[in-house]
């Protein structure tokens, strides 16, 4: 059985980083159904570069991922059936040529998975800091905010989800506020009883520039705990672990 793959990117002037990206998505071994690139106010090239690539240029004009990376979801459900899938990354993003293969094999091999999402290498620092950071952040990001979420928490350089899923929670998400988290935020819309797969395995390339400097770190971290405050306003963790644990959902796969 085939799905259709429809690669959602987010962009606000990086018009040299998502022509990379593009030139890696045409060389994947499954091809994209579409690739929707969502101008978030550009003022470079950025929505000529998608488009020189056969892309859909969508554009969210209020600021800020939670907004741009939603609209972007909104745009793929055209055309799609609630098991196809919505696939997830940044202009920054660098995956490999079976990036997309793999991700369709995991949703058909596993019809009740929701969402899946993978691992990163930071490419533009060196190999040592690279390996340091990885374990220092994402390792710890996806440890710290599956405990608050009682479940698997999506990365958004990496990740797809059914098209049914987003279905399911497109009008809960919290869009309009632009110092969110908007992958921390979907996980948490979610639930605690979707299946969601991390696959360490699954990784692609990304760059480190959010994490350099301090202020660029201390804004993730506010945004982090201002993700957190949204949401557990709705179910706080232990009510998230209670649910989980009364119905019985199975502990998500990790590879």
């Amino acid at each position: 059985m085939a799905l259709s793959l429809v690669v959602v990117i987010p962009v606000k002037d990086d018009a040299t980083a998502l022509r990379r990206c593009l030139e890696l998505l045409d060389a994947q071994t499954r091809r994209a159904t579409e690739v929707v690139i969502v101008d978030n106010g550009s003022t470079d090239d950025s929505a000529a570069v998608a488009r020189a690539h056969g892309a859909r240029v969508v554009a969210e004009p209020r600021p800020g991922i939670p907004a741009a990376a939603s609209t972007g979801y909104d745009a793929a459900l055209t055309g799609t059936h609630g098991m196809d899938v919505i696939v997830r990354c940044d202009a920054d993003s660098e995956p490999p040529a079976d990036w997309l293969e793999r991700i369709h094999t995991a949703f058909v091999d596993d019809p009740a998975l929701q969402a899946l999402t993978g691992q990163g290498d930071f490419t533009d620092i060196p190999r040592w800091r690279a390996a340091t950071i990885g374990r220092l952040y994402l390792h710890s990001y996806y440890l710290t905010m599956g405990a608050a979420l009682a479940n698997h928490p999506l990365w958004g350089s990496n990740m797809a989800m059914r098209a049914g899923a987003w279905a399911r929670v497109q009008h809960h998400v919290h869009r309009e506020d632009p110092e969110l988290h908007d992958d921390v935020d979907l996980s948490f819309c979610l639930g605690p009883t979707a299946r969601i797969r991390y696959d360490r395995t699954l990784r692609v390339g990304v760059s480190g520039r959010s994490l350099r400097g301090g202020s660029l770190l201390r804004r993730r971290f506010v945004r982090a705990f201002r993700t957190l405050a949204v949401n557990w306003r709705d179910m706080p963790p232990w009510r998230r672990w209670e649910t989980r644990v009364r119905d019985g959902a199975r502990a998500p796969n990790v590879r």
